[in-house]
C-alpha cells in the first residue's frame, strides 16, 4: 500500500548535511556552531553553517587538523592559500515526486550492529559509495538475503529537516536484474513517509541507476559536485 508523501519545503536540501548535523543527527555531531562532521567510523560527511563566515576556514582546520580532509565547498568559494582539492565527482540530487509508489517489503529484514560485517562485505563486492563500520547508526537499513547471505540492501543516511536521504542502495553482482533494489527503495521510502519525511537521494552523474530512480518516481532537483579538499600540512 502506497503511503502518501507529506508536503515539504525543500530549502534544507541546499545544505543537507548541516541541517542533519544540527537536527536529526545532532547527537552524532562532532564540532561546534560553525563546522560539524560525523564521527570517522560513521560517515565522511561534514558541513559548515555558512561559507560567508570569515572564521570558517580556521574552524575547519581546527576540526580536521593539518593535512585533514573536508568536503569540497560549492562553486564560487575559493580555497585559501595552501589548501588543495583532492578529488571531485559530478553528481545529481534527486527528490521524490507523486509518482513514487512506496510499500513495505515482506522479505526485507532490518539490519544493525550484528549485521555490520555482512553489510561491509556486500559494499566491498558492489561498491555503492561510502559505507563505514558504523554507518548503520544513521538510520534504518534493510536487506534481502538469499540462502542466508545478504545480497541487497538500502537505508537512510543524511536527514535534513523534513527529508531523509535514501542511500547504500546496492545489490550483489550475482543478483542484479532481480528487482531487489527497487523493492528496497520502496520499502525505505514507505517508512520515511511514515515518519513524516519525504525521500531524496544522490547519485553520481554517470551512474546507470539514475534511470532506475527516475522510473521509480524521483526527479533531478539540481546538479552537484562532490569532492574533498585537504587542509595545509603541519
Amino acid at each position: 500500500m502506497t503511503s502518501p508523501a507529506p508536503a515539504r519545503d525543500d530549502s534544507a536540501l541546499d545544505n543537507p548535511v548541516w541541517s542533519s548535523l544540527t537536527g536529526a543527527h545532532a547527537g552524532l555531531a562532532v564540532g561546534g556552531d560553525l563546522v560539524r562532521r560525523f564521527p570517522d567510523d560513521v560517515s565522511p560527511f561534514a558541513a559548515v553553517r555558512t561559507w560567508d563566515e570569515p572564521g570558517v576556514w580556521d574552524a575547519i582546520l581546527a576540526l580536521v587538523g593539518p593535512g585533514g580532509e573536508f568536503p569540497l565547498p560549492p562553486a564560487g568559494v575559493a580555497l585559501p592559500h595552501g589548501w588543495e582539492t583532492v578529488f571531485t565527482l559530478d553528481a545529481w540530487q534527486l527528490v521524490e515526486t507523486d509518482r513514487l509508489e512506496t510499500r513495505p517489503d515482506d522479505e526485507a529484514v532490518v539490519l544493525g550492529a550484528d549485521d555490520a560485517p555482512e553489510m561491509l562485505a556486500l559494499v566491498e563486492r558492489s561498491r555503492p559509495g561510502p559505507f563505514l563500520p558504523r554507518t548503520y547508526v544513521m538510520g534504518r537499513y534493510v536487506g534481502i538475503r538469499r540462502d542466508g547471505r545478504l545480497v541487497a540492501m538500502a537505508g537512510e543516511r543524511v536527514r535534513p529537516a523534513g527529508w531523509t536521504e535514501i542511500s547504500a542502495v546496492t545489490t550483489d553482482p550475482g543478483h542484479r536484474g532481480e528487482g531487489l533494489a527497487s523493492r528496497l527503495v520502496r520499502d525505505v521510502a514507505h517508512h520515511v513517509h511514515a515518519r513524516g519525511d519525504r525521500a531524496y537521494l544522490h547519485t553520481s552523474a554517470d551512474n546507470p541507476a539514475l534511470s532506475l530512480y527516475e522510473r521509480l518516481g524521483f526527479e533531478i532537483r539540481r546538479p552537484m559536485v562532490f569532492g574533498t579538499v585537504r587542509t595545509p600540512g603541519a
